[in-house]
């Protein structure tokens, strides 16, 4: 039998495409709201003794799609599914693992908990904010990476002389991969956060002097940390040709104008999240749906997914 997905609202094209790929249906379902707010969900379709997959990525606005999927999830174990999978190609509030002042709450583990408490037996993500969040959760956690199918699409598109720039220490693994991916030199920014959109930045490893920058990086939330690394290469001697790599697209507020302004000409995100028009820039989108149809349907027959996960 094949696997029973269910659709959440926050990316509907993106769980279409992964269906139709997999040559299944969606099950129907009804979600909608009570005239005082409160969040109602209805399966309208059987799932007992069925393996269903929740597909769901938690971007902005975050905290509707975290209890929307919860409820799915939730009416999925009630109504006897034998196993429960949340699909999140971008899990919201992964930054938050960890205590800055210690008078904050660790978002990530919360979040984390809430989805073992909802009745969802395993996690499957996309290139997670950090590797460490896999020993936030009680349920299996299966973390893919979409750094090939990005590389396939840079592959051909990129200058002659280019260099993979990492905006911050916290992306310097995905900067090598991707350089050696793509046999090409990379360096690092030195950067010292100042507020949520602002950044400092204290020097460069690695020479860029001449050659045309290609950031990368897990997400792409407001832009400074990209402007901000934009402004040191160009003092570094780089060549002005900026290209920004990034699995995820949040893109929020002016984020798109910002980089225009800051000398961006191409951004290259994925589907995880239902990416927003930029002004000014170039947005290439590539799909997940093969990475998260194959993974799906290698869980449902308890295969491998040893070469769709990410190994740091």
């Amino acid at each position: 039998m094949a696997p029973l997905l269910i659709a959440g609202q926050a990316n509907f094209p993106l769980a279409a495409a992964i269906a139709r790929r997999l040559n299944v249906g969606l099950v129907s379902r009804t979600i909608g709201r009570f005239p005082d707010g409160e969040l109602q969900v209805e399966l309208e379709d059987p799932v007992r003794g069925e393996d269903v997959y929740v597909i769901q990525p938690t971007g902005p606005p975050v905290d509707p799609w975290v209890f929307e999927l919860l409820f799915l999830a939730d009416a999925c174990r009630r109504a006897g599914a034998a196993y429960v999978t949340a699909v999140m190609p971008y899990f919201g509030y992964a930054r938050q693992d960890r205590r800055a002042t210690g008078r904050e709450p660790v978002g990530a583990r919360l979040v984390a908990d809430l989805l073992a408490a909802g009745g969802i037996q395993r996690v499957v993500a996309v290139d997670l904010h950090v590797a460490s969040l896999e020993g936030f959760f009680a349920v299996p956690l299966e973390h893919l990476t979409a750094v090939p199918a990005m590389v396939e699409h840079l592959r051909g598109r990129l200058a002659s002389a280019s260099v993979i720039v990492a905006p911050d220490l916290g992306a310097a693994k995905l900067a090598e991969r991707y350089a050696r991916a793509l046999q090409l030199p990379f360096a690092i920014v030195h950067k010292r956060r100042l507020t949520g959109e602002h950044v400092r930045v204290s020097g460069i490893a690695g020479d860029v002097r001449g050659l045309a920058p290609v950031i990368v990086d897990d997400m792409i939330s407001t832009g400074g940390t990209i402007e901000a690394a934009v402004a040191a290469l160009l003092a570094a001697g780089c060549r002005p040709e900026f290209r920004v790599a990034a699995t995820h697209g949040l893109l929020v507020g002016a984020a798109g104008e910002r980089l225009a302004r800051a000398g961006v000409t191409a951004i290259t995100v994925t589907d995880s999240l239902q990416s927003p028009s930029v002004d000014g820039v170039a947005l290439e989108v590539v799909s997940l749906a093969p990475l998260l149809a194959e993974a799906i349907d290698r869980l449902h027959r308890r295969r491998s997914l040893n070469d769709l996960i990410k190994h740091e």
